[in-house]
């Protein structure tokens, strides 16, 4: 979809105040094969792992997937076959596991696969998208062979008579998000890092928002200047406990590093990369009748302390 086109999408979208509770498979609907989709979160920090969890189950194809800093999740979009392009400014499980072996994989095999930015040259793509301009001025990646490869335009500053670049604008087809509390109207508040969620939410022509519970809207009420989800850009509201896991939201629970640490290191020791992430997603992905029982498989013992620790104490 053009920038116009998307725009007016947007413009015309229902932004009526209504219910808009729905299930995890419901909602999921709404993304499509070929989609243009923003990911919520950074690295561990709230990323939207009960939503992608549902796409990799319904199978969804060729996706351009968006998000700002990518860890493991990457590797299970790509494997099974949902994702078709990354476009990211870092794609690791994390300092102690290195750059992801199976991104490699795939950007070596096909480079058309993974797009790189400077972190705040794709903030700065969602930050356009969200403002309604085509485009946003930088001097994020002048001169560097991010400037080549991303195909950037470089302009003179009518006012300064700087060179600058020039990053266009995105506006996802949807943007798949996780807050610590909602209403059934799609006011979400996130608390900790917002990440680049209110911008994706504002970008995006339609938004799934995820969240650890639906409150009252009177609750939503009492602290207004914490909705940073309004409720006229989103279009579906789920409410999943543990939707993070085993990622960390922020205030809930913290991230379930052995477990990560388990396919970390197995992912680094297995001999079939590839073959190793296919039998994580049949256990974990595939399998599982519901989310319920996907979390299960964590077990309690890891629910419980990384709730233990993630939790904030308020009198």
């Amino acid at each position: 979809m053009s920038y116009r086109d998307s725009r007016q999408a947007i413009v015309e979208k229902n932004k009526g105040l209504r219910d808009k509770q729905t299930t995890l498979e419901e909602a999921v609907t709404m993304v499509q094969d070929g989609d243009h989709v923003a990911v919520g979160g950074l690295q561990y920090t709230r990323t939207p792992v009960g939503a992608l969890w549902e796409i990799i189950r319904q199978k969804r194809q060729n996706l351009t997937i968006y998000k700002p800093l990518m860890s493991f999740e990457g590797d299970w979009l790509f494997v099974s076959g949902v994702m078709g392009k990354a476009v990211t400014s870092w794609f690791s499980g994390g300092v102690t596991w290195g750059v992801s072996k199976i991104m490699r994989t795939f950007a070596e095999n096909d480079p058309s696969t993974f797009d790189e930015l400077s972190l705040l040259g794709l903030s700065l793509r969602l930050k356009a998208g969200a403002m309604g301009i085509p485009c946003i001025p930088t001097k994020s990646m002048l001169g560097s062979d991010l400037e080549k490869t991303a195909g950037l335009k470089r302009f003179t500053c009518p006012y300064s008579g700087e060179e600058l670049l020039l990053v266009p604008a995105v506006n996802p087809d949807v943007a798949i998000i996780h807050s610590q509390v909602a209403d059934k109207y799609g006011n979400g508040q996130i608390f900790g890092p917002p990440c680049l969620d209110i911008e994706s939410a504002k970008a995006a022509n339609k938004v799934i928002l995820t969240t650890e519970q639906i409150v009252d809207n009177e609750h939503i009420r009492d602290t207004p200047n914490s909705t940073n989800i309004p409720f006229f850009c989103v279009d579906a509201v789920v409410e999943l406990p543990f939707g993070c896991y085993p990622h960390e939201c922020y205030g809930r629970y913290e991230p379930a590093y052995e477990k990560l640490g388990e396919y970390g290191q197995g992912l680094l020791e297995a001999t079939d990369k590839i073959g190793f992430v296919k039998e994580y997603l049949e256990k974990y992905f595939y399998q599982p009748e519901n989310f319920e029982e996907y979390l299960s498989l964590f077990g309690v013992k890891s629910l419980l302390e990384t709730t233990r620790l993630g939790r904030i104490w308020k009198p």
